[in-house]
C-alpha cells in the first residue's frame, strides 16, 4: 500500500475489514510490537453469585478499540477494575481475551483507593471532563489530584517498559486519563512509535488556559509521533491552544507542533464502529427482537418504542431528551398511550456527588413525567439504570423505532453509529445532536439542538411519523457510510501515518550515518 493519503484513489476504495488491517500491519509495520494503554480495561471479571463474570463496559473507547487488538493481537496495558480481576490473572498481571476466543493479553495495573480518588475520579474527570465538555460543569482542580494524576502516569510508563519487547514498538495511548504518558515514553524509548488518542472534545485555547499544569499536560501530548482527534474543529482547538500557551512554532499549513525540535502532526480520525458486528452473528430475527423488547418492559406490541443509550452523565443531555418527550406529549396528546421511550442509563462515577445528583434528577424527571402522562400500566419513560450487555443492547437497537442520542457536548457518540450498524432492516430515525462529533459526518440523521425542547419535540414527532420509505432511504445511505467508514479504517488510517513517519525518520538516520562516513 502506498502511504497514506485521503485522496489516493487505492485507498478510498480499500474495504476496510480485519484482514485487511492485519495486511498493513504486515506490509507496513513488518514484525512491529503493539501495545494499546488506556485507564479501562476491555474486559472486567467480577465476583458474581454464580461465581466469577466477565463484564465488557460500556465505553465507546472499549467499543472502538476492542475489535482493534483483535484483529492486532499484542498487549493492552490498563486499569484492573474488577473485584475478581486479581484472581484471574498470571504471576505477571497478564490475562488472555477475549474469553471465548483468546487473541491478545490484557497486562493489569493495580491502583490505590487513593490513587483511584485523585488521579480518576479527581483530576481526569472532576478537571479534565467539564474543562472539555460544554456542558456547564464548573471544573475542579486540586493540587493533591494532580499529584496522584502524575504518579498514576508515571506508574503506567514504567509498566509499558516492562511489557515492551523492542526499543521501537507501536503504542496506541488512548484519552484525557494519560495526557503526560506519551512524553514519559519518550523518554525512556526515544525511537518508539507513539499514538495518541484524544477521545473527548478539545476546549478553545481560553477555555483550556484554566488548567493549573496546563503547560505540563501540552507538553506531555506533544511527546507522541502522532496527535489524533475526532474532528477538525477539535485538532484546531488544539493547534490554537499551544499556540497560546507554549514556546512552539505551529505550522497551520501541515497542522504540525514543533516543540523541543520534535514534530507532531495534529490529525482528525473520526472513531468508528465494528463492521459488521460480531453481536449480529447471534440475534434473532428483526420482528422476534420487536417482539421481545416489548414483552420484556410490558409495553403493548403496537406501541412505538423510542431508545436512548447512555452513561449516566450530564453532558449526555438526558434531562433535556426526557423534557422534549414530555413537551411532545402536550403538544401532541395523541401520542400518550402509543409511544414509550426507554432509557439506559449505565451507572457511571456514582461516588462524585455531581454525578449522584444527576441521577437522582433524572429518575425525578422520569417519574414526574409518567405520573402526568402515564395511562394504565402504559408509561411514557421508561428507566433502566443498570449495566446491559452489549449483544443485548444490540437487540434494543434492532427494537427500537427512535434512537435519541442529545449529547450536550460529546467528542464523537459512537451510540449513534451503533444504532445504525444494528440496522440491517434499513428501518428505524436517527435523532442525533448537532454537538457531537458525529453530525458532520450523519447527515442523513435528523439533527438537533438538544437545549431547543421545542425543536426536539418537533423533531421527535417527525420521526414517529416518518414514512418507512424514507426511514429506508437514510438509513440506506448511513449505513453506506459507516460500512465504509468503519474502525478498522479508522486505525488503518493511523497506523498507515505511523508507518510512513517511521519510514521518513528511518530515511534520515541512513543518510545520517552516510555522510558521517564521508
Amino acid at each position: 500500500l502506498p502511504d497514506f493519503d485521503p485522496l489516493v484513489p487505492m485507498v478510498a476504495r480499500l474495504s476496510w475489514t480485519p484482514d485487511v488491517l492485519k495486511k498493513i500491519l504486515k506490509e507496513e509495520l513488518a514484525g512491529d510490537e503493539i501495545l494499546a494503554v488506556s485507564n479501562r480495561e476491555p474486559y472486567i471479571h467480577n465476583i458474581k453469585e454464580n461465581g466469577i463474570e466477565v463484564q465488557f463496559p460500556a465505553s465507546g473507547l472499549i467499543t472502538a478499540l476492542e475489535p482493534i487488538m483483535r484483529a492486532c493481537s499484542g498487549t493492552w496495558i490498563a486499569h484492573g477494575s474488577g473485584s475478581a480481576d486479581r484472581e484471574t490473572v498470571d504471576s505477571f498481571d497478564r490475562v488472555r481475551v477475549p474469553p471465548d476466543q483468546p487473541s491478545y493479553q490484557i497486562r493489569r495495573i493495580w491502583l490505590s483507593g487513593e490513587e483511584q480518588k485523585g488521579y480518576y475520579f479527581g483530576f481526569s474527570n472532576q478537571g479534565l471532563w467539564p474543562l472539555c465538555h460544554l456542558a456547564y460543569a464548573r471544573p475542579i482542580f486540586r493540587t493533591s489530584d494532580w499529584q496522584q494524576y502524575q504518579r498514576v502516569n508515571e506508574h503506567f510508563a514504567r509498566v509499558v517498559l516492562e511489557e515492551v519487547h523492542t526499543n521501537d514498538p507501536v503504542i496506541l495511548v488512548q484519552d484525557y486519563h494519560l495526557a503526560l504518558l506519551p512524553q514519559l515514553i519518550r523518554k525512556n524509548l526515544p525511537q518508539a512509535t507513539v499514538i495518541m488518542f484524544w477521545h473527548i472534545p478539545w476546549p478553545n485555547s481560553e477555555a483550556f488556559s484554566i488548567c493549573p499544569w496546563r503547560e505540563a499536560i501540552l507538553e506531555g501530548m506533544l511527546g507522541s509521533t502522532i496527535l489524533g482527534f475526532h474532528t477538525r474543529l477539535h485538532c484546531n482547538n488544539f493547534l490554537d491552544t499551544v499556540d497560546r500557551l507554549l514556546e512552539a512554532r505551529v505550522d497551520r499549513d501541515s497542522s504540525t507542533v514543533i516543540f523541543n525540535k520534535r514534530s507532531t502532526p495534529i490529525r482528525s480520525y473520526p472513531i468508528s464502529v465494528e463492521w459488521p458486528t460480531r453481536w449480529g452473528n447471534t440475534q434473532k430475527p428483526m420482528q422476534d427482537a420487536r417482539r421481545d423488547i416489548r414483552q420484556i418492559n410490558g409495553l403493548r406490541s403496537n406501541i412505538v418504542v423510542g431508545l436512548g443509550v447512555d452513561r449516566m452523565d450530564y453532558t449526555k443531555g438526558i434531562l433535556e431528551r426526557f423534557m422534549a418527550i414530555e413537551r411532545l406529549l402536550e403538544m401532541r396528546p395523541e401520542w400518550i398511550g402509543k409511544f414509550a421511550f426507554i432509557q439506559i442509563a449505565s451507572p457511571s462515577r456514582s461516588s462524585l456527588p455531581l454525578y449522584r445528583s444527576f441521577s437522582d434528577d433524572v429518575q425525578m424527571l422520569a417519574k414526574r413525567i409518567n405520573r402526568r402522562f402515564g395511562r394504565g400500566n402504559q408509561y411514557p419513560i421508561i428507566l433502566k439504570v443498570e449495566y446491559h450487555e452489549p449483544e443485548v443492547i444490540f437487540e434494543y437497537y434492532r427494537a427500537a423505532d427512535v434512537c435519541m442520542v442529545t449529547s450536550l457536548h460529546d467528542g464523537m457518540n459512537l451510540v449513534a453509529k451503533e444504532f445504525i450498524a444494528a440496522r440491517e432492516d434499513e428501518e428505524g430515525v436517527l435523532i442525533l445532536s448537532q454537538f457531537t462529533g458525529a453530525a458532520p459526518e450523519l447527515q442523513e440523521a435528523l439533527l438537533v439542538n438538544p437545549y431547543d425542547v421545542d425543536q426536539c419535540a418537533s423533531v421527535l414527532h417527525l420521526a414517529l411519523k416518518m414514512p418507512r420509505s424514507e426511514q429506508k432511504l437514510r438509513m440506506r445511505s448511513l449505513r453506506a457510510l459507516i460500512s465504509e467508514n468503519n474502525v478498522y479504517r479508522w486505525a488503518g488510517r493511523m497506523l498507515m501515518d505511523a508507518a510512513r513517519i517511521r519510514r521518513h525518520a528511518h530515511l534520515q538516520e541512513n543518510i545520517r550515518q552516510s555522510e558521517n562516513m564521508l
